[in-house]
């Protein structure tokens, strides 16, 4: 634990000194006595900006973009602890802890006259952890809803919902005519919820009970993702997932991929600490190029250490997998709700919910613009047969390759909090070779691939060949199947 918090420290020092010459972070300044702890996004068809508070209210920002003016006009209140706002068919929808409603403003006065549940009937037992999170609307208008686990003590008087609040752990659906539906289960404390380009549902969960680091997960009907708090409702007749009444406890990730009935590993699994220590919010970058050279990637907030980080996916086998790298530290707050406005600048909302977190305020409103200056930094990492593929934001002078490192390893598939990386190994690597262009690095280490593990590399000291330095070093490729001969 000591050599990865100083990992951090070494981390940060670096950060700190590059990015502001890439990404620019502004604060806004927000209204005068309110608690504003931003913990939903949404952006309206206007480019104006909805920010949903987890106390209960909403709020409209009337100039998005300008920060020190942003002009917020109170919207809606008397909710209950919103995490997650979104815009769909001429409505803000507001996800809070036993439903998710639905805000129109009729008359035209800028404040929501018009409150309707538009998803409701999961189970709520008045226990601390219970907290509901999204909505994502798919293409044919069916809305999504990620719920925690109870954890912690039921109220006497929710009556049946205190012995078993029903769909805990689980991402429910609700159909355009109304009706709840399970999707899938396994989740922990499941706090992002988005969609990539493609429209797919993505899930970030948190280190805990069978939540061995935070984890990206691909959300598709009838998955299962580990966590056991959500068996008994899938033994239910209308559950989708299929899996046996109890699994193994104390084996790796590696060992249930092959061995536990229905699992599904994540997608891509966030290194503790390396790559921050609880995951939140998701936002998919969807301009063209104004965010930078990271077009149709995954942006993920990050709780404890307050900043944001980057994930590419590729489909192996007809699944995701892929690699995450950092990309933004040093937030006021710890990052809980993202979002992309129509200028391309990404929105962070922040609250530290009387938890740990780096920085020095307990809520606000963040704003990261590219500054048109490219980084040189990994811009996608993808499999090959042998081994990986780096493809880079801006040609590398081959006189700056030197000696590359790196590791694999798995993670515990236990009902213990947490893990740690297990059954670790060099990555052996036959070669590295740089393109003459300079813009891909093709690494061989076919004999030491190994699916069900993190393989984490540290690059060299790169340089562009206009001199510009290699922004992020670390790059974690999670391996769960090898391209087909």
């Amino acid at each position: 634990m000591v050599k990865q918090f100083m990992f951090m420290l070494l981390a940060t020092s670096l950060l700190a000194q590059d990015q502001s010459a890439y990404y620019r972070t502004e604060t806004y300044e927000l209204p005068k006595n309110v608690n504003f702890e931003a913990s939903g996004i949404a952006v309206l068809p206007d480019g104006k900006l909805a920010v949903g508070l987890r106390k209960g209210e909403v709020w409209i920002a009337q100039n998005s973009s300008d920060t020190a003016r942003p002009g917020f006009k109170l919207f809606a209140t008397g909710l209950h602890e919103i995490l997650g706002l979104a815009w769909h068919d001429g409505a803000l929808y507001a996800t809070q802890r036993a439903e998710v409603t639905k805000l129109r403003d009729i008359d035209g006065d800028g404040k929501a006259d018009e409150y309707l549940c538009a998803s409701t009937g999961w189970g709520v037992s008045g226990a601390y952890h219970e907290y509901a999170y999204g909505p994502v609307f798919d293409k044919e208008g069916n809305l999504y809803t990620s719920l925690n686990c109870s954890m912690g003590k039921a109220w006497k008087g929710a009556g049946d919902e205190e012995k078993h609040p029903l769909w805990r752990g689980w991402v429910v659906r609700t159909t355009k005519d109304g009706k709840l539906e399970p999707f899938c289960a396994g989740f922990r404390s499941p706090c992002g919820i988005g969609q990539n380009a493609e429209g797919d549902i993505f899930i970030t969960d948190q280190q805990g009970n069978w939540m061995p680091t935070t984890p990206l997960m691909h959300a598709r009907k009838g998955a299962y993702f580990s966590h056991a708090d959500s068996i008994p409702d899938a033994m239910r007749p209308e559950s989708p997932v299929k899996i046996a009444p109890k699994q193994p406890d104390g084996i790796t990730v590696a060992e249930a991929i092959k061995t536990v009935q229905g699992y599904t590993p994540p997608a891509v699994w966030l290194p503790y600490v390396k790559m921050g220590q609880s995951g939140t919010g998701i936002a998919c970058d969807l301009s063209p190029g104004k965010f930078g050279p990271f077009e149709k990637q995954l942006f993920l907030g990050e709780f404890v250490l307050s900043g944001v980080n980057r994930v590419f996916l590729e489909k192996v086998g007809g699944e995701y997998q892929g690699a995450c790298f950092p990309f933004i530290d040093g937030l006021q707050c710890a990052a809980l709700a993202l979002n992309f406005l129509q200028d391309g600048s990404l929105i962070v909302g922040q609250s530290n919910r009387g938890w740990n977190s780096k920085g020095n305020r307990p809520f606000g409103l963040q704003r990261i613009v590219w500054t048109h200056k490219t980084p040189l930094e990994v811009q996608k990492m993808e499999l090959t047969k042998t081994g990986f593929r780096f493809t880079f934001t801006l040609p590398v002078d081959p006189a700056s390759l030197t000696t590359l490192t790196g590791t694999s390893y798995t993670y515990p598939f236990q009902s213990k909090y947490g893990g740690d990386e297990l059954d670790t190994q060099p990555l052996k690597i036959d070669s590295a070779q740089l393109s003459p262009d300079g813009l891909t690095l093709e690494v061989q280490c076919p004999t030491t691939l190994r699916p069900g593990y993190v393989h984490e590399f540290q690059l060299p000291q790169l340089k562009s060949k206009d001199g510009t330095p290699l922004w992020h070093r670390m790059a974690y490729y999670t391996l769960n199947k090898l391209l087909a001969d």
